[in-house]
């Protein structure tokens, strides 16, 4: 038999047409009947109670029909009743407490403590076997409830102002001296001595006034929950009495198998509660089974699936997991009065609250998804826009998936990853000691023709204005004494070096770029950074085009024809007219040695390692056969045209070739006799350094005196003169990136960082100002991901590739044409992740561009 469970509901009493708190709960009050409904402390709150109930149904019921009560009751009286923690507009002075004799006494002890008790709770009594089990049950149910706190959360603005916090009424309320976790009880006498000696201590005048985050009832054989914020839809409050409950159940279970509760943990219960607090369902919580911060969805989902067992066996598991994903779905309370507030003023979020309470779906209130977007909620989404309805573009994509569901998904993702294994789609990211089968997603993202057609121009103007600069630093470094960069872009050790110097004339340096590309929920698509060395990932796009397992239509632009593209690039390359190909890499410790045999076998050329090489009569050979056959099979000693180098630089330059003597004075020498073509060209690391990064817009005015077709995200060179103060001031809010840093490694989110990370980052800033790059934040779209269970939003940019080849004997941009390969990558950053990269522990999903662009 279910346990009963009730509920008390705290309203502020509001002026519907200003909006603001007022002191008239009396007035309601007395159009209401007495049973159900009672004063508070203050004289702007109206309390009602339901009856105990044993089905979350009629509990619903019930606190809908106190709530229509309470609306007749006030609307008359041009009043309104709102159930959130606080109340946007009060001001202090106006309210004064209820002529209770026990209140004024309060109002007279606490003073300012209890003046500004001007906040409305939540709390939920449920029925506990006995009393002792009741108080020994509350330590173990008490590390969850911070994660109900967060479910609640509907008090961001105090005084007319936003405290930052998405519950401000629990910082309001843990001023008074019996607030918080209630800690470690061995039993009934135990709980009740202590409280005891508090009364006699005169800091408290009853029993009434523990206020612990969970209490016996005085009254009652219930426990009761306190530490929530009053919920605006009736349906979150019900949600909360149905968690609750089965914590409750579970908790004395628990004790009756001989558990009990851990008295050392006030200290962490206190951090996670302000953590939930100050986050809400729209930042992190500290997970209870590990202390570490989780989003909070995936914390509110574990509390779920831990409770499931209980949950069947109340009769509650569907309904308390369908209102849960609807409130993950919608977001915290908090996060929509900020967001009317913001968009139409405070009186206007105060209407959508009273709007809220009564029950009303006001227009902000996105449509509840059934199928796989159920629950499903994101701020800046490709798939899913602000109203919460599913973009046209998507629907026919997301009826697909329906039809599958999530077991049919689950299969899809199984069956992948056995053709992963299977062809070795494998990955090595930074943390990782061996390859892994690469993360791919199932749902697949789609780019609209004319957007497409967009980046391809803007990406090869990029590319021609960086070849341009790249033959100029190597060159006659115009760009210098012009004074469009400062001396410092161009390092001595790369630009003085002979490997920076073309072997002969017309030779391209950006062979194949990798671009990185976001989406900004207001600026659209923006270049975020230039890879131009060894970029990697077209193996992958192909790989996760052949796996997915939804089929792309004709109207997709296909990607079979890349590996011919890029052969044909790599050949334009070439001294002579015939050339003969080949891939180098540093062998299969290569994170991407997938892509690197598997590019080699679709381009037809061969694949070497270092010690596969010599220089013989200033051609570059190979001694054994090309590493994507058998050893020793098709070995050919004819020597290579071009060499589609995947080995950094830096590790080419330490590399013994074959017969064990450095193999880097030997191929410079080629190079330089231009009987060999590095693709990409040695030394083009200056032209992606993420400082020049800041410079291109000018770069592309320089060379092609053309505007910019795509923007960049605002960089700031701590660096110049002037700069470093105000990076410094604006640290908490920037991203900071190392120079040199490369993956991800080093990069500081201000807005995420720790305080002790940002005072690291801030003196390394003043020691080497020059080492580091500030950018605004960008605020990332995000795309459907299945996780295994659901789908969840997922942080994403695209890596697009532009190969470059040249017409006639130019240099620079002279008679440079650039191809956008239609296989760009869509990479996924990992869950509660903002950094997009494979090395990062990122994965991917198929890029459907769809045809149209000319």
């Amino acid at each position: 038999m279910a346990e009963l469970v009730g509920v008390e509901e705290e309203f502020h009493v509001v002026d519907l047409e200003s909006g603001a708190l007022v002191p008239r709960a009396r007035e309601v009050l007395d159009r209401l009947p007495e049973r159900g409904f009672t004063t508070e402390l203050q004289q702007s709150i109206v309390e009602a109670n339901s009856r105990p109930h044993r089905s979350l149904a009629d509990l619903l019921k019930d606190v809908k029909a106190s709530r229509r009560a309470l609306r007749a009751a006030a609307e008359p009286l041009g009043l309104g009743t709102v159930a959130a923690g606080t109340a946007p507009l009060a001001r202090l002075g106006t309210i004064e407490a209820t002529a209770d004799p026990r209140y004024r006494r309060m109002a007279e002890n606490y003073r300012v403590v209890a003046e500004e008790q001007l906040i409305c709770g939540l709390q939920v009594h449920v029925d506990v076997p006995d009393r002792d089990t009741g108080i020994m049950a509350m330590g173990l149910l008490a590390p969850w409830l911070p994660t109900l706190l967060a479910l609640s959360a509907s008090s961001p603005f105090w005084l007319g102002s936003d405290t930052g916090y998405a519950s401000w009424r629990t910082l309001l309320w843990q001023r008074w001296p019996t607030t918080g976790p209630a800690g470690h009880f061995r039993s009934a006498e135990h709980y009740d001595r202590a409280i005891a000696d508090l009364v006699r201590s005169g800091v408290i005048s009853d029993a009434g006034m523990v206020y612990y985050d969970v209490r016996p009832s005085a009254h009652l054989q219930t426990l009761e929950l306190r530490i929530c914020d009053a919920v605006p839809r009736a349906e979150t409050a019900v949600m909360i009495a149905g968690l609750y409950r089965a914590l409750v159940v579970e908790a004395c279970e628990a004790v009756a198998a001989g558990r009990r509760g851990d008295g050392e943990r006030t200290t962490w219960l206190r951090a996670a509660t302000w953590r939930a607090a100050r986050s809400g369902l729209e930042g992190d919580l500290v997970h209870p089974a590990d202390g570490l911060p989780r989003p909070a969805p995936r914390v509110v989902r574990a509390l779920v699936t831990r409770l499931r067992p209980v949950l069947e066996r109340l009769g509650d598991w569907s309904d308390v997991v369908e209102l849960t994903e609807e409130t993950l779905g919608l977001g915290s309370a908090a996060h929509h009065i900020r967001r009317v507030a913001d968009a139409d003023g405070l009186p206007a979020a105060v209407g959508m609250l009273v709007a809220r309470t009564a029950g009303e779906r006001d227009l902000d209130h996105p449509p509840h998804h059934g199928g796989l977007l159920l629950g499903y909620r994101a701020d800046h989404d490709e798939m899913v826009d602000v109203t919460g309805e599913v973009r046209p573009l998507y629907r026919p994509v997301l009826a697909e998936l329906d039809r599958a569901g999530v077991p049919g998904l689950q299969r899809a993702a199984r069956d992948l990853r056995k053709r992963q294994e299977a062809l070795g789609v494998r990955f090595r990211a930074d943390h990782d000691d061996t390859h892994r089968v690469f993360p791919y997603d199932t749902v697949p993202r789609l780019i609209e023709a004319d957007d497409w057609k967009t980046l391809r121009a803007g990406l090869g103007q990029r590319v021609r204005a960086l070849e341009a600069f790249l033959h100029d630093a190597y060159g006659e470094q115009d760009v210098l004494r012009d004074e469009v960069v400062a001396p410092r872009f161009l390092p001595e050790r790369q630009v003085e070096g002979a490997a920076g110097v073309p072997g002969r004339p017309g030779t391209v340096r950006i062979s194949v770029a990798g671009i990185d590309l976001v989406r900004d929920a207001v600026h659209g698509w923006m270049v975020l950074e230039d890879n131009l060395r060894v970029p990697s990932g077209i193996a992958y796009a192909h790989a996760a085009r052949r796996l997915g397992p939804v089929v792309p239509g004709p109207h997709v632009l296909g990607v079979d024809d890349v590996p011919a593209t890029l052969a044909r690039v790599l050949r334009s390359a070439a001294p002579v007219a015939e050339p003969r190909l080949m891939l180098l890499s540093d062998g299969p410790e290569n994170s991407a040695w997938y892509e690197h045999r598997t590019l080699a076998e679709e381009m037809g050329c061969a694949l070497h390692t270092t010690d596969d090489l010599v220089v013989r009569e200033g051609r570059v050979h190979a001694v054994r056969g090309s590493r994507t056959g058998p050893d020793g099979a098709g070995f050919d000693d004819r020597p290579f045209d071009v060499v589609y180098r995947r080995i950094d630089e830096d590790d080419l330059a330490k590399a013994d070739g074959a017969d064990g003597t450095p193999l880097w004075p030997a191929l410079l020498a080629v190079a330089r006799a231009g009987r060999v073509t590095f693709a990409n060209a040695v030394g083009n690391g200056i032209a992606d350094d993420k400082a020049l990064y800041a410079m291109v817009p000018r770069l592309i005015r320089y060379y092609l005196a053309e505007e910019p077709l795509l923007r960049q995200v605002p960089t700031l060179l701590p660096g110049e003169p002037g700069v470093l103060d105000e990076v410094l001031d604006r640290l908490p809010d920037l991203v900071v990136k190392p120079v040199g840093g490369q993956g991800g490694a080093g990069v500081v989110i201000g807005p995420h960082a720790s305080p002790e990370e940002l005072a690291r980052l801030r003196a390394e800033l003043l020691v080497s100002p020059h080492a580091w790059v500030a950018q605004d934040v960008v605020q990332l779209t995000s795309h459907p991901t299945f996780d295994g269970e659901r789908l969840e939003p997922r942080v994403v940019d695209l890596r697009v590739f532009v190969c470059a080849e040249r017409e006639g004997d130019g240099s620079g941009a002279v008679g440079l044409t650039t191809t956008v390969l239609p296989s760009a990558m869509t990479r996924v950053a990992a869950g509660g992740s903002l950094v997009v990269n494979s090395s990062r522990g990122g994965g991917a999903k198929d890029t459907w561009i769809l045809r149209g662009a000319s």
